[in-house]
């Protein structure tokens, strides 16, 4: 509490009051020295100010010589009182030149009305009320009509500044409403540090540990409709129930874009936890782009979810609270124009901390989306695509179906897909050559380990891209060459298994049927058919609408992978029957186990059962498509059978048949010289022998 010899002002109930009544006396002339007018004594008295339609009246014996008008509201006030206490006032009565001059607008003056209502008590020394909602504007009020210190000690610029000091900052529920009126009020309030102080007070008591919070706060809303406005209150820490992490989510939330970025700065600077600043973005994304709560019902819910796996705290209730306070906040969400929403994506986007799961990958698709439609700045359109190739392998399939806006080619943008994918490529790239600076044993571990998680991570986006080109494959207007690129992205090694790869190449020949056989085999070289399943194997061999020389080769990668399951179930049960004489120790030591053993054991026989069942069926099935096949290299011989054979063919064909007569010949020959040489060799013999 400060007193001086003319007034008194005191914080009770977050306002002051000048316990005595300000006499004026009139002088008997004015001193326009240094540009300020000092009046001369006279006596005004009042009870207080009546308004009458659109105009203030002081409640006074004494006639009003002097007229403010701020917009549509006018002020019938005295010059003298005023005089002493705004500089603003001296001026331009100086400045005018005309002593007589009893009429003065204020169109500018910040705070409006309201603002200049209470300054004007404040001059006629009628106790004024400080509140959280009233403090931002008088003070900048005070400041246009430069009510200081060299007019008059305590004037109302200390006052306000000294409320705002000492009162506001200390509250976390003053701080927010301050930051909130002080929207009306630029650059004023910029000028006078309000926003920065306010921004700042706000960021230190968010970075506060939780377990020492006992100030009030609004909480989350609660996922049931909201309640009655009667029924709300604030919610106030107690030792039963305690303050999760995310409880200045709601209260910082309702502030506006440029407000909310100077908070989050703050807090950012403060060293708060990623998470949690990625959730804060999330929950104030949802709550003022409408759009992104439209498309998708479950953002509210998703918030929340990720909010609380990112934080070791419990979801707090919904007890109201600064949205009863901050005029213009209703229940529903506010509905903001285009423009608002391009400036409120445009600013989140630059706040998203740099960290790979700060916020969720369908939450940046949504904001994707958003930005495309609203035509928001192409740099950071690219910087959000660049964030969405960091965690591609979190998306869904519903949130990267985002239309292609402006474009008439197609249904979705498959560019921006595509775009996504080569980000995502780089990123892994760049993970897996990163570490450089580590010991011989880390690195290997961590090698091992990034190995696994980006293979991992590749199937997840392969299985997700196959499901795309899936869906796009439906579009009459996607060309091929789009399609295969976009297939073809991917490595090799990101697929096991090309069953939905082949998925998308039905759905694409289905949409395409004028497709020539060239464009068919084309769109078929993206597919290895060998890691086709079983399933998909048979359902290629019955279709119609791929080629030929794929349907073959289906077929005998087919037949290659029931052989192996053949070979595998002969292996297994010759080593079923090599056991055989050990089943009654098996049965022994069954009956030693523990139940739950048991059951585990009598469960995988009854698997082991059903694979072989199963196993039968596929033999079926493989007899089957070995007639299937067979039928088919007949009708192959038949056609081959009647084409034409050229007259190269045929005299390659004589030409054939006359070496074949000769190598016979000389065989001929071959075998007639052995035959003479013998006899050559035994003559001599005999001779000799009949000569002995």
């Amino acid at each position: 509490m400060r007193t001086d010899h003319k007034n008194e002002w005191h914080f009770g109930n977050y306002g002051f009051h000048n316990a005595i009544i300000i006499i004026f006396h009139k002088p008997a002339g004015r001193d326009y020295g240094n540009g300020v007018l000092s009046s001369t004594k006279l006596s005004v008295k009042t009870d207080g100010f009546e308004l009458r339609g659109q105009s203030w009246y002081v409640a006074t014996d004494i006639p009003s010589d002097f007229l403010v008008q701020i917009g549509d509201v006018n002020f019938h006030l005295h010059k003298y009182p005023l005089l002493s206490r705004s500089g603003k006032m001296n001026r331009l009565i100086y400045e005018s030149r005309d002593s007589e001059l009893n009429k003065i607008v204020l169109d500018d003056l910040p705070g409006g009305p309201e603002a200049f209502e209470l300054a004007a008590k404040f001059c006629y020394g009628i106790a004024v009320d400080l509140t959280a909602s009233n403090i931002s504007g008088l003070r900048c009020a005070a400041e246009y009509l430069e009510m200081t210190e060299d007019l008059e000690e305590g004037n109302l610029i200390f006052k306000t500044e000294a409320f705002l000091s000492y009162v506001v900052l200390s509250s976390w529920r003053d701080s927010i409403i301050v930051l909130k009126s002080c929207e009306k009020l630029s650059p004023w309030a910029e000028n006078l540090q309000i926003v920065r102080r306010c921004s700042e007070s706000i960021a230190w008591k968010a970075c506060a540990n939780p377990k020492g919070i006992r100030w009030a706060y609004t909480g989350r809303p609660p996922k049931i409709s909201s309640p009655k406005w009667n029924d709300m209150k604030d919610s106030s820490p107690s030792r039963s129930q305690p303050v999760p992490p995310d409880w200045w989510f709601e209260d910082v939330s309702i502030l506006r874009i440029d407000h909310f970025v100077r908070v989050v700065t703050a807090i950012k600077v403060k060293g708060m936890r990623f998470e949690l600043i990625g959730a804060a973005i999330m929950h104030y994304a949802a709550k003022w782009l409408t759009g992104l709560i439209r498309e998708s019902s479950g953002t509210a819910d998703e918030i929340s979810s990720y909010s609380a796996s990112n934080s070791n705290g419990s979801c707090s209730s919904w007890k109201g609270g600064l949205h009863m306070i901050v005029a213009g906040m209703k229940d529903d969400p506010p509905t903001v124009q285009a423009k608002d929403q391009r400036m409120i994506i445009e600013s989140l986007i630059s706040i998203i901390p740099p960290q790979k799961d700060s916020v969720s990958c369908s939450f940046l698709l949504r904001l994707l989306r958003m930005a495309n439609m609203l035509k928001v700045a192409p740099a950071l359109v690219t910087e959000l695509e660049k964030r969405v190739g960091m965690q591609f392998e979190q998306a869904t399939l519903a949130d990267l179906l985002i239309p292609a806006y402006n474009k008439g080619e197609t249904l979705y943008d498959v560019d921006l897909v595509q775009r996504l994918l080569e980000h995502f490529l780089v990123q892994e790239q760049t993970e897996s050559s990163s570490p450089s600076r580590q010991s011989f044993s880390d690195k290997h571990m961590y090698d091992a380990s990034q190995r696994g998680n980006g293979t991992s991570a590749k199937m997840r986006v392969a299985r997700l891209v196959d499901g795309y080109l899936t869906e796009v494959a439906r579009d009459r207007n996607l060309s091929l060459t789009k399609f295969q690129v976009l297939a073809e992205a991917l490595p090799e090694s990101a697929r096991t298994c090309d069953d939905g790869l082949y998925r998308a190449i039905d759905s694409y020949l289905k949409a395409h049927p004028t497709l020539s056989e060239h464009e068919r085999k084309r769109l078929c070289r993206v597919m290895d058919c060998q890691k086709l399943s079983i399933d998909a194997c048979m359902h290629a061999a019955q279709n119609e609408r791929l080629p030929l020389r794929i349907v073959v080769q289906v077929l005998f990668s087919e037949q290659i992978k029931i052989s192996n399951a053949m070979a595998n179930s002969t292996l297994k049960e010759a080593g079923e029957s090599q056991y055989q004489p050990m089943i009654s120790n098996r049965k022994s030591l069954l009956e030693a186990t523990p139940q739950s053993f048991q059951e585990g054991w009598a469960t995988a026989k009854k698997d082991i059962n059903t694979l072989k069942f199963e196993l039968e069926s596929v033999k079926a099935k493989y007899l089957e498509l070995q007639n299937d096949m067979e039928t088919l290299q007949r009708q192959f011989d038949k056609l081959t059978k009647q084409k034409q054979t050229s007259a190269w063919t045929s005299g390659w064909k004589k030409l054939g048949k006359l070496t074949k007569m000769t190598a016979t010949d000389h065989q001929d020959i071959r075998s007639q010289v052995p035959n003479a040489a013998e006899q050559t060799r035994k003559t001599p013999r005999r001779w000799r022998n009949s000569i002995s």
